[in-house]
């Protein structure tokens, strides 16, 4: 029997029961990809998180995520997550790299009592997307979109975000797409729900990814590179989102709820 180290951490969270789940799961050699999958489908979280030293010499350690059913391209919440646990590990340490296969290097650091973390700016165009519209509902004030398949939905106030029950299994068939529903905030500056049924996930927790996609779309629309985010799921949890050129820093804290050791 083979066991593998296993985390449990609450990301873009204070406090446990909060944020977004992810598992985070250190290797010291990658498995084969039916086994990843088959570990992110037991573990049924948005993400699980797998990293092992980079050997390439590019970054610090090589990441992987997979939802329970499909990998993915940029998961923002479990690089978080990872980070916290190889910061939490190594006290000396001020910031960790991460060499993604399809999102470049990403960067993290302390940040007070929390973390910063860089991710890749993903600006939007306006687009029709009334299809994706007719699933979601509401009545939309503008609409955009990213061709990493982010869509975002911009409604005029957050009850009109919180009201939204889209049609899930519909927007399943759409394949691996996000939909990003944002307005202004409430007692934030923006707030957003996420939907990405076709990946796993009918709505998200906290998302980074997406707000990877809204940093920039909300600091055109705020007229400001800085401002203040809450992803309204049943979890709920805050980011604290700054643009620099073409990295989206987002901003948040941790909390490991479960350690132990994963049996295969």
């Amino acid at each position: 029997m083979t066991t593998i180290p296993y985390y449990h951490v609450d990301a873009f969270a204070d406090r446990p029961f909060t944020g977004n789940q992810a598992a985070v799961m250190p290797l010291t050699e990658w498995l084969d990809d039916d086994i990843l999958q088959a570990i992110g489908e037991e573990n049924n979280f948005a993400e699980t998180a797998f990293y092992l030293p980079d050997s390439t010499g590019k970054a610090d350690y090589e990441l992987r995520w997979f939802t329970p059913t499909v990998e993915i391209a940029l998961c923002g919440h479990a690089t978080l997550a990872s980070g916290h646990i190889i910061l939490s590990q190594n006290p000396d340490l001020d910031q960790v790299t991460f060499r993604t296969r399809q999102a470049g290097v990403l960067f993290m650091m302390r940040d007070g009592d929390g973390y910063s973390l860089g991710l890749p700016s993903y600006p939007t165009e306006p687009k029709d997307i009334s299809d994706v519209v007719a699933l979601i509902g509401g009545s939309p004030i503008a609409t955009e979109f990213h061709p990493g398949r982010y869509n975002v939905i911009r409604y005029e106030t957050a009850d009109d975000v919180l009201a939204l029950k889209p049609h899930l299994k519909e927007l399943a068939k759409r394949g691996n797409e996000q939909f990003i529903c944002t307005a202004p905030g409430k007692d934030t500056d923006a707030l957003s729900r996420v939907f990405v049924p076709g990946g796993g996930v009918d709505e998200d927790s906290v998302t980074g990814s997406a707000h990877a996609v809204l940093t920039p779309y909300w600091a055109k629309q705020l007229g400001r590179n800085s401002f203040t985010a809450y992803q309204a799921s049943q979890r709920g949890g805050y980011v604290n989102c700054r643009l620099d050129g073409d990295t989206a820093w987002l901003g948040g804290k941790c909390v490991t709820v479960v350690e132990g050791e994963f049996s295969l």
